[in-house]
């Protein structure tokens, strides 16, 4: 954190850029906007403009004045442009499959782009260069046709979300973990070079030596430096299948300590995929995410064993060992041998064998299944922390048993660790400061009647973190003040505010997530 002095100049600073925008959110857009090449790509009309106003969070209504759909680089770059020279600029935001939470997509009467609109009819936006082993990816696509693509050559990426279909500039833009994420870094660690189009319409190529400083900062930069147009992404070979395991725990200590075990650094033949999940007693039957792996009596005998123990649920360890049909008999023995080094419940374990298509895509079929009941565009007041290891059992006995140990708790609580060593911390996305630190995930979906407790907890886990001292760091970070996000970034603070001003000095982009306006 920035001293006193520091943090009242950046505030009084902060403040004098504002008033440079405040013009921004009270003007209609400007009349000459529509006498460019691109006004045929811009629209106005009710439908366009309700299909960007919300996003999966369903928690905010921010509607622009307009909708651009571009069908190249060059359109997105002349509506920066031309927003950049106007005597009256106006927001604009780059909108993927609009799976953020809180608005981040949004431009309050601006412009928002559609980022989809960019590879409708064109087949050359993801480009596998089989000998060098990347991907040349437009920022629009999605993951899920990128593992399509890629797997025509046997290659992969290496480090996914849980969810893949969401878009590659969405993703990059804020991180992008998983269970792979111990192993191969997040997202944003396996990228090589980006195209981005700054807050003044420059489309500038950059990667780790050419244009670094861009680079590293769009990177989790949540799309405050500039909006990717392509990623070229590393590739590795793809396996074929993947046992699918889950480890039943009673308690969080022993769930803890498996856990690290399993992404040492030393343990090269563990699993390849480790997340963890605190399944609440509620939840135990019904839940989305489970309800195509556990049978029913699966679920008797685990809601049983959280009553014998006294426990509002079970901790479970979920665990993936990637494989070639040629190595099987080999990863079957050495998967038997790692068993026996855990230390789950006796009898709780539980395995699939699936194509490695199908564990990638495991969300999916969950979503068809919410959409098809609608539950799907619902509220989803989500909080997202990164809590360093050091804490965690502190988290645990405060949140997981304190706050959300009422029973009334329905949705998705994850519990998972990461290796610092896997991150770039020149990058954007925050992270704490010890080697391991956990994320945790509190992934609910809301009624209009519900939501103000759900969000009320969220809260209240947050002042229990500070209260207890605990340094966490917000994934997909959401703060409603300067002081806030000053103490997010911490340190970084200063240079995040100077790529800021070198790439956007207008405060064009991205809006919605309330950094700078």
């Amino acid at each position: 954190m920035a001293s006193k002095t520091a943090y009242l100049f950046s505030l009084i600073y902060m403040q004098f850029l504002l008033l440079q925008t405040l013009t921004i959110s009270t003007i209609s857009l400007p009349q000459d906007l529509f006498s460019l090449k691109i006004a045929s790509k811009i629209r106005t009309d009710e439908q366009s403009i309700l299909s960007v106003s919300t996003d999966y969070g369903n928690l905010t209504m921010l509607s622009p004045a307009a909708v651009l759909y571009p069908s190249s680089a060059y359109d997105i770059s002349s509506l920066i442009n031309f927003s950049y020279t106007s005597s009256n600029p106006f927001f604009i935001s780059p909108r993927g499959n609009g799976h953020s939470i809180n608005g981040q997509a949004s431009a309050l009467d601006g412009v928002v782009i559609n980022m989809r609109s960019l590879g409708y009819g064109r087949s050359n936006r993801i480009n596998v260069s089989e000998v060098n082993r990347y991907v040349d990816v437009g920022g629009e696509q999605l993951w899920i046709d990128l593992l399509h693509e890629t797997l025509k050559y046997k290659l992969a990426p290496r480090s996914w979300t849980d969810y893949i279909h969401l878009t590659v500039g969405g993703t990059l833009s804020v991180g992008g973990i998983s269970g792979q994420t111990f192993r191969y870094g997040p997202q944003i660690s396996n990228v090589l070079e980006l195209d981005v189009i700054t807050g003044t319409g420059k489309i500038i190529t950059c990667s780790k030596d050419q244009n670094s400083d861009l680079f590293l900062a769009v990177l989790g930069g949540m799309g405050q430096f500039g909006v990717i147009t392509r990623a070229r992404i590393a590739l590795s070979k793809a396996p074929e299948k993947v046992h699918w395991i889950r480890l039943i725990y009673t308690d969080a200590i022993t769930f803890t300590r498996d856990q690290e075990r399993l992404i040492s650094t030393k343990n090269r033949k563990g699993f390849d995929y480790v997340e963890g999940s605190f399944l609440v007693q509620q939840g135990l039957i019904g839940s989305w995410r489970s309800s195509e792996y556990f049978t029913d009596t699966d679920y008797d005998r685990m809601s049983q064993l959280a009553t014998d123990h006294g426990l509002g649920g079970v901790y479970y360890i979920e665990g993936v060992v990637y494989y070639t049909e040629d190595i099987a008999a080999k990863v079957n023995q050495e998967l038997e041998l790692l068993l026996e080094e855990l230390n789950y419940v006796p009898g709780y374990v539980f395995m699939q064998n699936v194509s490695y298509v199908e564990f990638l895509d495991r969300v999916h079929d969950g979503e068809l299944k919410l959409r098809e009941i609608g539950g799907w565009e619902v509220p989803h007041p989500w909080l997202n922390l990164f809590v360093p290891k050091s804490r965690i059992l502190d988290f645990d006995a405060g949140v997981i048993k304190g706050v959300l140990n009422n029973n009334s708790v329905s949705g998705i609580i994850i519990i998972y660790p990461m290796n610092r060593n896997k991150w770039d911390d020149k990058m954007s996305t925050m992270i704490p400061d010890e080697e391991i630190f956990y994320t945790f995930g509190l992934l609910r979906s809301a009624t209009r009647d519900n939501l103000q407790y759900l969000e009320e907890q969220n809260k209240k886990i947050l002042e229990i973190c500070k209260s207890a001292g605990i340094k966490y760091k917000q994934y997909l970070p959401h703060y409603t003040t300067t002081k806030g996000w000053m103490e997010h970034f911490g340190a970084k603070w200063d240079n995040f505010l100077d790529m800021k001003l070198k790439y956007d000095p207008k405060l064009i982009l991205s809006p919605g997530s309330t950094i700078f306006s």
